[in-house]
């Protein structure tokens, strides 16, 4: 397999500023190593170092805020075959800065591409997620269904994470915990959590290999332009026959 003329982005959503650790930037780090030997380009953005307005359109300074990076972060964004949002677990949930960017994402669903359709088809999506305590599952089934929702396509298996034991405890990747020094970094020696990274990078890979190769989706029967210009193709409500 070639992956080469793919990239990828991966937007960091902890709460952490730089240069404070983020345990989901390190679990990041197991994917993109993936991605450095099967030579595709990548970039990760930590959300949060960014002035980024809260808002559901492209751009907030037409509507009240002084700032907003936005619209330069969406470059980054719309050029890549593949996002992938990590995020920290907080009271069970995402991110409060993923949810921010998942309506920032949401902000752009009016636009299309030069096919008409939804400016993400075409790009896929999938999702990273650490936390101390359950809510993997959770939280990846608000993001998977966001990114979809908005045109990006998701693969199997295409979201992973580590979570600890129940209770206050180290967090992923951390090698001292309660001034003691840990013998193997917290979650470097599980399989499910190896296993999962693994496969979702991969699929993403081969998903965005395939829509690549074939432009995208092809614009029949999903066209929002061509809708708007009076095309149904076979629709036809067949209680008005």
């Amino acid at each position: 397999m070639d992956f080469s003329n793919l990239n990828a982005i991966y937007i960091n959503c902890t709460l952490k500023k730089s240069p404070q650790k983020s345990h989901t930037s390190t679990l990041m780090n197991v994917s993109k190593e993936i991605l450095k030997k099967e030579n595709v380009s990548f970039e990760e953005i930590r959300f949060i170092d960014h002035d980024v307005a809260s808002g559901v359109y492209p751009d907030m300074t037409e509507y009240g805020w002084e700032t907003d990076e936005w619209p330069q972060l969406y470059k980054k964004i719309i050029a890549a075959d593949i996002l992938i949002i990590g995020t920290p677990i907080w009271l069970g949930e995402k991110s409060s800065e993923t949810q921010k960017l998942i309506e920032r994402l949401y902000a752009m669903s009016g636009k299309v591409n030069d096919k008409g359709q939804y400016v993400f088809y075409g790009k896929v999506g999938g999702c990273i997620i650490t936390g101390n305590e359950d809510g993997i599952k959770h939280c990846a089934m608000g993001i998977l269904y966001s990114l979809q929702h908005v045109g990006y396509s998701i693969p199997p298996q295409a979201d992973c994470g580590w979570i600890g034991k129940v209770g206050p405890g180290p967090s992923y990747g951390d090698q001292v915990w309660n001034d003691e020094k840990l013998n193997t970094p917290v979650g470097f020696d599980s399989d499910f959590t190896n296993r999962n990274t693994t496969f979702m990078t991969y699929n993403l890979l081969h998903i965005a290999s395939m829509l690549k190769r074939n432009d995208g989706y092809s614009n029949y029967g999903n066209s929002r332009e061509q809708w708007n210009n009076g095309e149904r193709w076979n629709f036809e409500n067949p209680e008005y026959r």
